[in-house]
């Protein structure tokens, strides 16, 4: 389920997913580990922005483990209602990761970092999830949270730039200013309000 800010339901969304409990360590997967924000670190971030007078805006990513890279080989039995009718014992070989892959959740990370790196951002070294480019007159962070970023920065221009890199390379959904955060299923509110208390 996709959540609005005041926690009514969006929509409902489906997706092909894997048995990842299937798949064996060695064989068809190595690394799986991917780090997810901090509720420290969005608020520190926040903060920060609330303090600086920065602006705050929010990007989702569309099928974001779809835009990692396989390294391994891997198989999948048809899902129910997809079997063919020519080849109904037939394997699907993946090109793609998959949702519920054990590997998924790392082989997006890896991509996104790895094209933020391009692109002069850096990973924080206290959190893995947020990156700054400050070689700039106007630094800008960004903290990535699975599939959502929170964009920080001083300048609409420069943050409009930083989308624009971006959505060149993943397709993404721009949701403007931040207005909440979904954190480990809590819907976590910010309204404009509460720059205003913390300045």
């Amino acid at each position: 389920m996709k959540f609005n800010a005041d926690g009514s339901i969006n929509r409902y969304k489906a997706r092909v997913a894997t048995k990842g409990y299937a798949q064996t360590h060695g064989v068809d997967y190595e690394e799986t580990f991917a780090p997810v924000a901090k509720m420290m670190i969005v608020r520190t971030v926040i903060a920060l922005v609330a303090a600086k007078g920065w602006h705050l805006h929010q990007i989702d990513v569309k099928n974001a483990f779809l835009q990692g890279e396989l390294k391994q080989e891997v198989c999948m039995s048809q899902p129910p209602g997809f079997n063919s009718s020519t080849h109904p014992k037939a394997i699907w070989r993946l090109k793609k990761p998959l949702y519920r892959l054990k590997q998924a959740p790392h082989a997006w990370h890896s991509k996104i970092t790895q094209y933020l790196h391009r692109n002069g951002f850096r990973m924080s070294k206290s959190d893995n999830s947020l990156y700054i480019r400050s070689d700039s007159a106007s630094p800008i962070v960004i903290i990535l949270n699975v599939n959502d970023l929170v964009i920080g920065g001083e300048h609409f221009v420069e943050i409009n730039k930083v989308k624009s890199l971006l959505s060149d390379k993943f397709e993404m959904t721009d949701m403007k200013e931040l207005h909440y955060v979904e954190y480990e299923c809590i819907m976590v509110v910010f309204t404009l309000f509460l720059r205003t208390v913390l300045v």
